[in-house]
């Protein structure tokens, strides 16, 4: 006989959990008591409960493990809501558990209570409210498996404290029986051949790496069809790092702030093979334009995704990985001279551009460009990014030389700010031996600077570097192109001082004002032992380009030069 919070954690041991963090509560006290007796999983206490499931998030896309955080009723779920939606998005696989007033209490109103399952039903892969202790053996082990089984996602426990506190007779899970729920996972023979053909046939093939790649850790066998086949490859900002930037077919990033020469390729291009990508809006700009000379495979995990958003000539569903295994294994080695050598024009007229207003500034002005040069020369080969939300979080896409998977860690689907430091925190503790940088902005920052606090008690050698540019930088330039310029809300007119901020979370504080200092305060920011902050102040007047207007076609581009 045991009560309810000591089964629970030990039916979390049994899911190999290592790490959770969290934040107690009245209603979830037995499970951070019940804590205490865990010798295998390490409770991290963090400064806000959306840190708690931004770090759960980092860890998860960092290790490829599942994710756990804890909060207790009422205002500690609803802190949760953000990161649940985020890790929803974006397909991360995590658990969390919330406690709940007691059973007795439900549906009363009582302090704290909150409906949190009828709150995050559209932003759960599932959840649970749990109604009899020796139910908690099951739904652990459901919870777990749905988390990270098919399409990943978030998986909500909702506990009430009376279950936490009862006696009942412990009966351990160890298998998981889900009637309706069967992900697929090979791909269809007959469609595998259709596959084949479009390949063959192709002149001008082109593949979209998405974030399915990375969640199905199938980079190996992409880089395999794309080597054998000789096929170009851009990659959405999920799929950064899916294939090393620096590869020669890597083309980049696509989209409405994606590279010049990814969109044109897509443009360009006669098949696309895309894989493990959804389509959204900032991937296509206008559907209607979106590939107008390509014949489309899509290839996902997910069927509900394919054909949602974009005409598809061959629809497969299942695990990337065996899918492209299938592929592989039927592929012969093809050569593309004539598409590589347009690639390559294409690639050496779409340069990088570098605003007039930056080149005309001379040393008082900072290039991004030029900052994240100078960083990818710095970084060393261990490095796990990841980013905030805005104008930086586009140039750290663009720019960063991601050479593995799962070294590129951003908010993709619900874009949210305060999001870089608290999935670095995971990230950090799933990675103990990594270098760990954040890129964010003066905006972002100030909403995810609590999880400093963590950072520092945990003792985190995080590296975070500010691109200062006293604006709502994002919000500011869409103001530029759809409000002709009218700014409302968007500049600071102060800030703290972030260099007294990280001294006060002892780290250490550098600051760069002129485009000679980068390189050797770079050095020193990413060369330090310990935690280090790295201001770099930037002009508001800088804009990420190129930009797709909203209803134009990829290569419909603004602000190439």
């Amino acid at each position: 006989m045991l009560p309810g919070a000591e089964i629970l954690i030990d039916c979390l041991e049994k899911e190999d959990v290592e790490v959770i963090f969290s934040y107690p509560g009245g209603a979830a006290l037995d499970i951070f008591d019940a804590f205490l007796k865990s010798k295998q999983i390490k409770n991290i206490l963090v400064r806000h409960e959306q840190g708690a499931a931004h770090a759960a998030n980092g860890y998860a896309r960092a290790s490829g493990k599942v994710g756990v955080c804890v909060a207790t009723s009422g205002p500690g779920a609803t802190n949760l809501v953000t990161g649940i939606a985020t890790a929803y998005m974006d397909s991360v696989p995590i658990v969390i558990i919330t406690g709940q007033v007691s059973t007795s209490l439900v549906g009363t109103d009582a302090f704290q209570e909150v409906d949190i399952t009828g709150i995050t039903d559209p932003i759960t892969k599932h959840n649970y409210l749990v109604k009899e202790a020796c139910d908690l053996p099951r739904i652990v082990k459901e919870a777990f498996y749905i988390a990270k089984s098919g399409r990943p996602g978030p998986v909500l426990i909702d506990i009430p404290k009376d279950i936490l506190s009862r006696l009942v007779d412990y009966k351990e899970c160890t298998q998981v029986e889900l009637r309706g729920y069967k992900p697929k996972i090979t791909g269809h023979v007959g469609q595998i051949k259709q596959v084949m053909e479009l390949i063959k046939e192709a002149k001008k093939p082109l593949i979209c790496a998405g974030g399915g790649i990375i969640c199905a850790d199938a980079s190996a066998e992409l880089l395999e069809l794309a080597e054998n086949a000789q096929i170009p490859v851009v990659n959405t900002l999920m799929g950064v790092g899916s294939i090393p930037l620096e590869h020669p077919l890597a083309l980049g990033l696509l989209g409405t702030y994606g590279l010049a020469k990814a969109n044109i390729a897509v443009q360009t291009c006669d098949l696309l093979i895309s894989l493990g990508m959804r389509f959204d809006d900032r991937v296509t700009g206008s559907i209607e334009k979106f590939a107008p000379k390509a014949k489309i495979i899509h290839i996902d995990i997910d069927a509900a995704e394919i054909g949602k958003n974009v005409r598809v000539d061959v629809p497969l569903v299942g695990d990337l990985k065996i899918i492209l295994n299938q592929i592989n294994s039927r592929l012969q080695k093809k050569k593309n001279p004539q598409w590589l050598a347009e690639i390559e024009e294409i690639k050496e007229k779409y340069k990088i551009y570098v605003p007039a207003i930056l080149e005309a500034g001379g040393s008082d002005v900072i290039s991004t460009a030029e900052v994240m040069k100078r960083l990818n020369e710095s970084l060393p080969t261990d490095i796990i990014m990841t980013t905030d939300v805005g104008q930086h979080q586009i140039w750290a896409g663009q720019f960063f030389n991601a050479k593995s998977p799962r070294s590129f860690i951003s908010s993709g689907g619900l874009g949210t700010m305060g999001y870089g430091i608290p999935a670095a925190v995971g990230a950090q503790i799933a990675c103990p031996k990594h270098t760990v940088l954040v890129i964010t902005g003066d905006g972002s920052f100030q909403m995810g600077m609590p999880e400093l606090g963590t950072a520092l008690e945990q003792n985190l050698p995080l590296k975070i570097m500010i691109l200062n540019n006293q604006t709502l930088g994002m919000v500011k330039q869409l103001q530029d192109h759809y409000c002709e310029g009218r700014y409302s809300s968007v500049h600071f007119r102060k800030n703290p001082d972030f260099g007294h901020l990280a001294l006060a979370f002892g780290a250490l504080s550098l600051k760069v004002t002129k485009q000679e200092e980068l390189e050797e305060k770079i050095k020193q920011f990413i060369l330090h032992e310990g935690m280090a902050v790295l201001e770099i102040v930037t002009s508001s007047k800088e804009n990420t380009y190129p930009v797709v207007i909203s209803g134009s076609g990829l290569d419909e581009m603004v602000g190439l030069g």
